[in-house]
């Protein structure tokens, strides 16, 4: 662990904080404490992976799976003050949806140098998506009332009226990955191409792995964005 290029680095987080003080934009304090929070986390996550990544029976990775599920859980109920039973369900559908079909088709394998990091990127990357899924739902249904009860005036049922915000709120969710999938290669070369690249491998090699993060990363926004509305909308359905 090199600390000299770590201590360099934080320069990159203290100018961004000296100017929100500056401006009093009022989160440079924000900005530092995650900042460190990260570098924390980071630092006992190497130690961590050093030590799971010797585990050789599959059935260790339910347990760490399982713990980050929970956690992702826990942040998903702070972001968007809603259920955190259903964001356990929402995540853990999609997750475990996504990895079966990895590591059916041998996309990755059940070596923890592979199936861990996957894991945790794509619970990391469905929460993201949950937690926009949830908020832009709650705000239709706050803005749309009047469509909402103009639909249930009409004889239309609430659900069909809920599930014209769902899929505005899944489209909303789904920009980004939409943004990623149209600027990747042109734009903006992605983290495992650049890690890769970084660490002596060919740039071929390097795309192709890309290539099948950035095909996961699609089906994981989606199913976790679609199990995180729907199972909102059954709730509102049963109020």
């Amino acid at each position: 662990m090199d600390i000299s290029l770590i201590l360099l680095s934080f320069i990159l987080v203290l100018i961004p904080s000296i100017i929100t003080y500056k401006l009093k934009i009022g989160i440079e304090k924000e900005i530092l404490k995650n900042s460190i929070r990260a570098l924390l986390q980071l630092t006992a996550l190497g130690f961590i992976l050093g030590f799971l990544f010797k585990i050789k029976n599959p059935i260790f990775y339910v347990p760490i799976v399982l713990f980050m599920l929970l956690y992702s859980s826990y942040i998903a109920k702070k972001r968007t003050n809603y259920s955190f039973i259903a964001a356990f369900f929402s995540l853990t559908l999609a997750t475990t949806l996504i990895l079966t079909i990895l590591v059916s088709l041998k996309i990755i394998s059940l070596k923890p140098n592979e199936f861990i990091p996957i894991a945790g990127m794509i619970i990391g990357n469905a929460l993201n998506t949950y937690t926009l899924t949830i908020e832009r739902l709650k705000r239709e249904i706050t803005l749309q009332k009047e469509l909402i009860e103009a639909f249930i005036a009409i004889g239309a049922r609430y659900s069909d009226a809920l599930k014209i915000m769902q899929k505005e709120a899944i489209k909303a969710a789904l920009i980004p990955v939409n943004n990623m999938l149209q600027t990747i290669g042109v734009v903006a070369i992605p983290g495992i191409t650049t890690g890769m690249l970084l660490a002596g491998a060919s740039p071929l090699k390097a795309v192709t792995y890309q290539i099948v993060i950035i095909y996961m990363l699609v089906s994981i926004n989606l199913f976790s964005s679609l199990f995180g509305s729907y199972f909102y909308i059954k709730e509102k359905e049963l109020v």
